[in-house]
C-alpha cells in the first residue's frame, strides 16, 4: 500500500506491506532509527513518537495507520541550523541519559508533556513518564532535565 506522510516536517511516499508497523518504516525505510525498539509489544517506550501531536508506539502502531498524517521523531527535534531542543540539552546537562537506548522515547513522551502541561511539577513530570522505562539512570536527571527545559522554555 502506499502511504503518505509528514515526518519531521517533510512529506514522503512510502510504498509498505499493510503489516509493517510504523516503527519499521521509519527505522528501515527512511532511516530514522532514532525510533528504538525495546520490548515490541508497547511497554517499554523506547519507539514513542508523535503521530498529529499524540505520543504513541510506533512498535504498536502499523504504517499504514498512519496515512496521511504528521510524525515527530526524536530527529526531529532539533533545530534545521543542527542546534539541540532545549529538552535535549537539558537531558545532556542534568544527566537525563546513560546507555541512550530510552532516550529518544523519553524526549518525545516529554515533549508532549511540556506541550500540554507546560507547568507540571515533579510528582506531574513523575506520573507522565511513568510509561518509559529506563535501566539506566534511577529516573532523578530525567525529572532534573524536565523540569529544567520546562523551565527554559516558560521564560522563552
Amino acid at each position: 500500500m502506499q502511504i503518505t506522510l509528514s515526518v519531521n516536517g517533510e512529506r514522503t511516499r512510502l510504498d509498505v506491506e499493510p503489516r509493517r508497523t510504523l516503527a519499521d518504516a521509519l527505522r528501515e525505510d527512511l532511516g530514522l532509527t532514532g525510533t528504538h525498539l525495546g520490548c515490541e509489544h508497547g511497554v517499554c517506550g523506547a519507539c514513542t513518537v508523535l503521530v498529529d501531536g499524540e505520543p504513541v508506539r510506533a512498535c504498536l502502531m502499523f504504517a499504514v495507520q498512519a496515512d496521511g498524517s504528521t510524525v515527530t521523531t526524536v530527529e526531529g527535534l532539533q533545530g534545521t541550523d543542527g542546534t539541540l531542543h532545549p529538552l535535549q540539552e537539558a537531558f545532556v546537562t542534568h544527566h537525563g541519559l546513560q546507555c541512550g537506548f530510552c532516550t529518544s522515547g523519553m524526549l518525545i513522551s516529554a515533549l508532549h508533556l511540556l506541550d500540554t502541561r507546560p507547568d507540571a511539577d515533579r510528582a506531574t513530570i513523575r506520573e507522565e513518564m511513568s510509561g518509559n522505562i529506563c535501566r539506566c539512570t534511577g529516573y532523578q536527571g530525567i525529572v532534573d532535565a524536565i523540569e529544567a527545559a520546562g523551565q527554559e522554555l516558560r521564560d522563552g
